[in-house]
């Protein structure tokens, strides 16, 4: 695979995801994001469109693609981080789950931003719920197998960048 197809396969993985999380989860289903999942998106968002700048501008330099594949790489990284957390949080004991906070909307009209975040990795109670799974795997943890499989695919693509003679 080129460099430009690997960007259009992570860009296909970034729509049918939040199609996934958004069309059928959110919207089917009725299941709201708690905010370990919307920073989940987040990742996933960062990821997407650092690939799709890949695949609409097709660097030829090598430092440009990998200021893009870097910009992948932490969205990856960042989606990652908050889905293993996510997976910790609902593997608790149900008496060592932090208790539900206010939510998302209240945080980020009456809180600094980096609170914000600190008070969004904590978790909470909602955070813990298993309320769908697939396979025997709740939400999180199929967006941490996606984000496991996406790493997978930007460390093939570094290794082409790396080869790559402009």
């Amino acid at each position: 695979m080129t460099y430009r197809q690997i960007n259009a396969f992570l860009v296909f993985i970034c729509v049918v995801g939040s199609l996934f999380a958004v069309g059928y989860l959110q919207n089917t289903l009725g299941l709201d994001p708690c905010p370990l999942c919307i920073f989940q998106r987040i990742g996933l968002w960062a990821m997407g469109l650092f690939a799709f700048l890949g695949l609409i501008f097709n660097p030829k330099g090598k430092g440009f693609r990998l200021t893009l594949w870097l910009g992948s790489l932490l969205g990856t990284l960042w989606g990652a981080g908050v889905a293993a957390r996510h997976v910790w949080l609902q593997h608790l004991p149900a008496d060592e789950v932090p208790a539900c906070g206010p939510g998302l909307n209240y945080w980020v009209e009456t809180l600094p931003i980096m609170q914000v975040f600190e008070q969004v990795l904590k978790g909470s109670g909602e955070c813990a719920l298993i309320d769908w799974t697939f396979l025997g795997l709740s939400i999180p943890m199929q967006t941490l197998i996606l984000f496991v499989v996406i790493l997978v695919i930007l460390l093939v693509q570094l290794t082409k960048i790396l080869k790559h003679r402009p």
